[in-house]
């Protein structure tokens, strides 16, 4: 493999890595400043605001500016403010506004820094003489890799060392990121001007009016997003909620553990046979395997079952998550690319909490199983829409040249 797929696929998995550590570490050192949970759920909220809408505006950023210069800056704006809470708690020491401020500023490179490194694909593959299905199954099968790693390095990590200390770990990683998205030559960044839109409002109604308008678009992103919203579900309440009912907290860990080795695996099957079999065999395949997956988790049986269930839903989620990243980069216009991802991300972002806030309402009035049943058949819902899978032909509808723009530039 040459050096341009190798140094994007290395940035991508310090990024993913130490985003992983962070959203266990972070968490546990907040309660440990603060004292209080209401803190970490404040500083989840805070941060997850900005998030949403740097990933909906700076998509016109990363439209305009070289790709590969917009990746490393989000980067090093990820590592600057992850670096600057040890920095603060060994001056001043930290508090509940340092965490929201700090966290504010990180969400700044999160979600765009994402976007950008997505946005990248399409020339990295193309420069690096490497499929798409390849270099989007490897990317997959990475981020399998850190999310096996990095809550297991996070408790190890917050084990051995001193609160706050943990995170230079993390801050290394996204320096680690940029450092080596450098090694990814200037030229391959270049964006192409393919858009008539001048103003930065009017090229963020574009994006928007292109995503809205294709009914291919409006598909693989409703998929996207509910699937988010059922695994945040399971992983961020359901399953929390069940185990420690069950008094076994720790075989949660073995479950998560199980769906990050069943994505690995998904997502290598589709680097080694994805060019080779017909999309809309794997999207049958990826949407009914993990259907069975989902029943066996909502069933709420035995701990190993959950676990089994939790597998088969990683190693189908593998397979289909795969395939739509595949199709997100071959059939979203490149002129366009930062704002529908940033968009997307975005989305996805806001999901993850609402996910989480939609089930403890759910267990609340309606009990733990009916619950779990009632997300399971969400996915079950939308796995049956997508399944004929016409949609998979249908084109992007591009966004006409907004008309006050034309004007602007005659």
């Amino acid at each position: 493999m040459r050096l341009i797929p190798v140094a994007y696929l290395g940035s991508y998995l310090m990024s993913v890595l130490g985003n992983s550590v962070a959203a266990v570490a972070l968490p546990l050192i907040v309660l440990q400043t603060t004292g209080s949970a209401l803190s970490a759920g404040a500083v989840a909220a805070a941060t997850a605001v900005p998030a949403v809408l740097a990933g909906l505006f700076m998509g016109v950023v990363i439209d305009r500016v070289n790709r590969r210069t917009s990746s490393v800056v989000t980067d090093l704006v990820s590592a600057g403010a992850v670096a600057a809470l040890p920095v603060v708690d060994h001056v001043t020491g930290l508090s509940l506004g340092w965490f929201v401020l700090l966290g504010a500023i990180g969400a700044f490179g999160d979600v765009p820094g994402m976007t950008a490194r997505e946005a990248l694909l399409p020339a990295i593959a193309r420069h690096g003489d490497l499929s798409v299905e390849r270099l989007v199954g490897a990317r997959e099968a990475l981020g399998a890799i850190a999310l096996l790693v990095g809550p297991a390095a996070a408790g190890l990590l917050m084990a051995l060392l001193d609160g706050s200390t943990v995170l230079w770990i993390t801050a290394v990683t996204s320096l680690l990121a940029a450092l080596t998205t450098l090694l990814v030559p200037h030229a391959v960044g270049r964006v192409e001007k393919g858009s008539a839109v001048s103003s930065s409002w009017a090229q963020v109604r574009e994006g928007w009016h292109t995503l809205l308008a294709s009914r291919f678009l409006v598909v693989l992103t409703g998929l996207t997003l509910v699937s988010v919203f059922v695994l945040g579900a399971f992983q961020g309440l359901v399953l929390p909620v069940y185990f420690t009912a069950e008094d076994q907290p720790g075989r949660l860990g073995l479950v998560l553990t199980a769906l990050a080795a069943g994505l690995l695996l998904g997502s290598g099957a589709y680097v080694a046979a994805g060019p080779r079999v017909r999309r809309r065999t794997w999207l049958l395949t990826g949407l009914l395997g993990s259907v069975v997956g989902f029943g066996v988790m909502a069933a709420l049986g035995s701990w190993w079952l959950v676990l089994v269930g939790a597998f088969v839903v990683g190693v189908f989620s593998g397979l289909f998550s795969s395939l739509l990243g595949v199709l997100t980069v071959e059939r979203v216009p490149d002129a366009l690319r930062g704002r529908i991802t940033g968009t997307q991300n975005a989305l996805v972002t806001a999901v993850g909490p609402l996910a989480i806030v939609v089930a403890a309402v759910l267990v609340e009035y309606v009990g733990l199983r009916e619950a779990a049943m009632l997300v399971a058949a969400v996915w079950v819902l939308a796995a049956l829409a997508a399944a004929p899978g016409r949609w998979l032909e249908l084109p992007v509808t591009p966004a006409p040249a907004l008309q006050e723009d034309q004007h602007a530039q005659r």
